[in-house]
């Protein structure tokens, strides 16, 4: 979507300008130089403003931006199937059978039967630490809840600064792009002795900048930025279904209210029905 969604925005504006008579070769010279002021001064504000090990992460950024939502309907239910897995093999042979599949979930049998969630790293490593620690004997759910709570917002936390960063830079590109237009004026107002049809064709190469500034803030950089923050919230929503399952093991339920009281959680949009959870479990072989 992120594709259709630029090529919307670059078809509407500058093919309604050309079907209105507009003079598109003004706009095709006076870019260049004007897109070297603003987006030169625009990453360098970011250089300036922004921490390093946010910058480093960068290219991750853009990688979800034209990923999109990473998290489907069936990534939470084979998520759902592995904790319910998990749940049945600690009910019948205790916690500490669990611990050779969370040591090494690469190898777990358990583990490789969900591929979707074993080949998402942050979040098997999410799932491993915590049911390691249960096995140590840790089966306060209060504490496990309050360390989930601060790990998943420190977490959100660094999420969020890679989408601020976009949206910072949409507030500041219409400014720059008034700073692009003045630097034009300048050089318009330096050759003021020159005849009107030049002089007309300098104001409007001048008057580019201001137009490239607002239409890269508002046509493009802002929608990245709350796309991004979109993707941001659905993860989270899918490492907050994780903690709620997890904490209503801890809290005594039995595996099947567990993972429904996690699919509770899930966003209504990729919520799957009690009766596909049903059956995704019924199909499951007997954990081992």
């Amino acid at each position: 979507m992120f594709f259709a969604g630029v090529g919307v925005v670059f078809g509407c504006v500058f093919g309604g300008y050309i079907i209105m008579g507009g003079n598109i070769m003004i706009i095709l010279k006076a870019a260049p130089m004007e897109m070297v002021i603003i987006l030169g001064a625009a990453i360098g504000a970011y250089l300036i403003g922004t921490p390093k090990n946010i910058i480093s992460k960068m290219g991750e950024s853009f990688s979800d931006l034209l990923r999109g939502p990473r998290y489907t309907k069936e990534s939470y239910l084979d998520l759902i199937a592995l904790l319910y897995q998990i749940f049945k093999l600690a009910q019948s042979k205790g916690m500490l059978a669990v611990e050779p599949h969370v040591e090494n979930p690469e190898e777990s049998s358990l583990f490789k039967e969900f591929p979707s969630v074993l080949d998402d790293h942050h979040v098997t490593e999410f799932i491993c630490d915590y049911l390691r620690m249960m096995t140590m004997g840790t089966d306060n759910p209060y504490q496990i809840e309050d360390i989930m709570a601060e790990e998943l917002e420190v977490h959100h936390h660094e999420k969020h600064q890679m989408a601020s960063v976009f949206s910072t830079m949409a507030d500041g590109l219409p400014a720059l792009g008034i700073v692009a237009a003045v630097l034009g004026v300048i050089k318009t107002m330096a050759a003021i002795d020159q005849p009107p049809e030049i002089l007309g064709k300098m104001i409007g190469g001048a008057l580019v900048g201001t137009f490239l500034g607002v239409f890269l803030a508002y046509g493009l950089v802002g929608p990245m930025a709350n796309s991004l923050n979109s993707n941001y919230e659905e993860e989270g929503k899918f490492y907050g279904c994780i903690k709620t399952c997890l904490i209503a093991y801890l809290n005594k339920y039995p595996p099947a209210i567990a993972v429904e009281f996690a699919r509770k959680s899930i966003p209504v949009h990729l919520r799957p029905s009690f009766y596909d959870v049903e059956q995704k479990v019924s199909e499951l072989p007997p954990p081992a």
